[in-house]
């Protein structure tokens, strides 16, 4: 697609600054990845959630950047459901840079359509600076008036929605914008169309295959390309009418009925702009899924000096206090290399987060965080590989039932796993390595149990079950406040008239990992017991907020902050609020995480409502 030459910003892709003497920039944010191409050295800073991007000083090789904006896919439709759109994808090379701080703002994806309410959600925007691009469309649902798809037409526009399945005629997708696709058209009554790409339109067969995304090498480098924006696939009817695949981290149709485990549409990947997978027909489950949020990657040449020699690969990269630190954002290897030295390497693993639940009078469970699991072990040999898997976030949705989903286990190596976090709920809540949050009112409702042991107070490895808190529980009389999902530093608050019941503290991570110039994890209190004080960075594996609830008056409900956090306006290790009446839908928590989502007020089976979990992490430290 064309760059935003147009505005100003810069001309075509570049590969290499010019190299001269000297050193590079100094700058702080995001999660760093340092690589080498031909003797070039380049350092890249990673944004999968918002923050600042501040350079204190330009160096002498060149005060230029790359720049990398993907906005958020589209959630996919409902009921043979048209796949969502991925985000708008630029490429900005050469970019000057000024010092001072730059605000990067990461918004998630559209929500899946549930029910013959709309269609699926256009996903959110994405900022570096004054640079703003936009989500794509979401997907048609089968429903009148619904069944084209959502258009992303702002010329900062991503790839359209696909149409949903017609009765009688084809339904459009919906038009892109500027840096995407146009939505595929269904051909047929049978599926609906794939949601368009950065790469190109919905694919065979029949327009069903999301189109796919865009690679790009900013962030590892060209052995290492990443696909960015590829559109959701489209629901379809019956196993003899499959739905599609997504591409470039768009989410795959629901699978058809009568095949298990349901016909949801999957999530479009976490920080990739993909779409979400429209939702199967003829099936008990048929929800569009959540489009993926998008992503910022700044890149600028160092010196080698500047940088340092990795004895592994995998992840991103960086060198802080004379340890190398390698950080899995997705699932990969991490592997030896020739230079290895039989070690003990310092290791954090924290499970994807549970998503929060709904409820009808009072509000529903906050998601449970993911275990938090910290420690040593040996590495040995030379081009030995570890498997690492990055747990995903628990959509939101559940089959005939307000609750959410638990988040996804997160390993290094299959010895050393951390579950995914509860599921927060409309009665009890979800077990998981934190539990989640239990919801509404009469019975008495418990919290999810949790899998993990109780933080003790003093930062340091963990048991082999990581530290992980039950969910807060309900207690009768009245329509109360859903639990808050525990966390991985306490349990969730219990359910309170009006609401307002926090998700568990998160966890700080130790000190190897506290490099100055990153922002692995996010703010949280100084300490595990102590609210108020924001300046905090570095923390993870917070509880979500509960559900507002409506006693003793409907419309009442004071919806919970997450991850133990003051208010609802500063959530804690980017764990999700709750949402209520008075506060609006629940929120997500942040990607890489291993937080839970906000529970919400009101019919949890309306999943656009309700706050989807985060996604794990995995990190890896050595003596450089």
């Amino acid at each position: 697609m064309p760059l935003l030459g147009m505005l100003g910003l810069g001309g075509g892709i570049s590969f290499a600054h010019s190299s001269v003497g000297g050193d590079g920039l100094t700058a702080t944010g995001g999660i760093i990845n340092d690589y080498e191409v031909s003797g070039t050295y380049y350092r890249a800073h990673i944004f999968t959630s918002s923050g600042e991007f501040d350079v204190s000083d330009l160096g002498s090789i060149a005060s230029a950047v790359d720049i990398l904006l993907v906005g958020a896919g589209g959630g996919g439709g409902f009921d043979r459901g048209g796949g969502g759109g991925g985000g708008a994808f630029v490429e900005l090379s050469n970019q000057p840079i000024t010092p001072g701080s730059k605000t990067v703002t990461i918004n998630a994806g559209g929500a899946g359509a549930s029910g013959q309410h709309g269609r699926g959600g256009n996903g959110g925007t994405t900022t570096f600076d004054s640079t703003t691009v936009k989500g794509g469309g979401g997907g048609g649902t089968n429903a009148t008036n619904l069944r084209n798809g959502g258009n992303s037409t702002d010329p900062f526009g991503g790839s359209g929605g696909g149409g949903a399945q017609g009765l009688t005629a084809p339904f459009d997708g919906g038009s892109s914008g500027t840096y995407g696709n146009n939505g595929g058209k269904n051909p047929t009554t049978y599926w609906g169309g794939g949601g368009g790409g950065a790469g190109e339109t919905a694919q065979p067969p029949s327009n069903r295959v999301g189109g796919d995304g865009s690679p790009n090498v900013y962030a590892y480098g060209p052995s290492a390309p990443v696909t960015y924006a590829g559109g959701g696939g489209a629901g379809g009817d019956s196993p003899g009418f499959a739905g599609g695949a997504g591409g470039g981290g768009g989410g795959n149709a629901g699978p058809p009925y009568p095949t298990p485990p349901s016909g949801n549409g999957e999530s479009g990947d976490a920080s990739t702009g993909g779409g979400g997978g429209g939702g199967s027909g003829n099936a008990p489950a048929r929800d569009g899924g959540r489009g993926g949020s998008g992503i910022v990657v700044v890149r600028y040449q160092i010196a080698a000096s500047q940088s340092g020699t990795a004895k592994a690969t995998g992840g991103a990269i960086s060198y802080y206090n004379n340890k190398t630190i390698h950080v899995f954002t997705s699932s990969g290897t991490f592997t030896t290399e020739s230079n290895w030295s039989n070690t003990d390497v310092e290791y954090i693993v924290v499970g994807g987060g549970g998503s929060g639940g709904g409820g009808w009078g009072g509000g529903g469970g906050g998601g449970g965080a993911g275990a938090y699991r910290a420690g040593t072990t040996p590495v040995t040999g030379t081009n030995t590989s570890v498997s690492v898997v990055v747990g995903a976030g628990g959509a939101v949705g559940q089959p005939g039932s307000d609750d959410g989903n638990a988040g996804n286990s997160s390993y290094f190596g299959t010895p050393i796993t951390a579950p995914g976090g509860g599921f927060g709920a409309a009665g009890h809540g979800g077990p998981g390595g934190s539990g989640g949050g239990a919801g509404n009112s009469s019975p008495n409702f418990n919290g999810g149990p949790s899998s993990g042991s109780s933080f003790p107070g003093t930062i340091g490895d963990t048991p082999s079950s990581g530290w992980g808190h039950n969910g807060g529980p309900v207690v009768s009389p009245g329509q109360r406040g859903g639990g808050g999902g525990g966390g991985a530093g306490s349990a969730g608050e219990a359910g309170a008239p009006g609401g307002n019941n926090a998700g568990g503290a998160g966890m700080q991570l130790p000190s190897t990992f506290r490099d100055p110039a990153s922002s692995v994890g996010v703010p949280g209190p100084t300490s595990a017991y102590t609210n108020g004080d924001t300046s905090g960075k570095y923390w993870l594996a917070g509880g979500g907020g509960g559900g507002g609830g409506s006693w003793p008056s409907p419309g009442s409900g004071e919806a919970g902050p997450g991850g133990n956090g003051p208010n609802l306006s500063t959530p804690f290790a980017g764990a999700g609020r709750g949402g209520g009446d008075d506060d609006g839908a629940a929120l997500d928590a942040l990607a890489n995480t291993g937080s839970g989502g906000g529970g919400y007020q009101g019919p949890g089976s309306r999943p656009e409502n309700k706050g989807a979990g985060g996604s794990g992490i995995v990190l890896i430290a050595y003596p450089t």
